[in-house]
């Protein structure tokens, strides 16, 4: 896959890569192959590719995968199961406020 998109990739230890690329097939190679020696996979390794989306430009993926970033590991597990109503409650504000704000 030649095109820009971000994925996300799981980890022997469960935990959630994510990272944007204009090269897909090329990035996984190098994550597998543990040449990324310094990087979030080298040491967690084997990876599986769980989730990957194209967008129109690098930049815009580079937008997605800062906001993917952010997400915590529940929301991530949501979006690669394409569970939209989870995705929907776990956007939802939970702190002692949130009730007061007009639906």
């Amino acid at each position: 896959m030649r095109k820009p998109c971000v994925y996300i990739l799981r980890c022997a230890d469960n935990k959630l890569y994510v990272g944007a690329t204009t090269n897909l097939t090329q990035r996984l190679h190098q994550h597998e192959s543990g040449t990324d020696e310094e990087g979030f996979t080298a040491g967690r390794l084997p990876v599986v590719l769980e989730f990957a989306m194209e967008f129109p430009t690098i930049g815009e993926a580079a937008v997605a995968e800062k906001t993917l970033k952010r997400w915590s590991h529940g929301k991530k597990e949501a979006l690669i199961r394409g569970d939209a109503e989870a995705l929907k409650q776990l956007a939802m504000c939970r702190n002692r406020t949130s009730h007061l704000r007009p639906k």
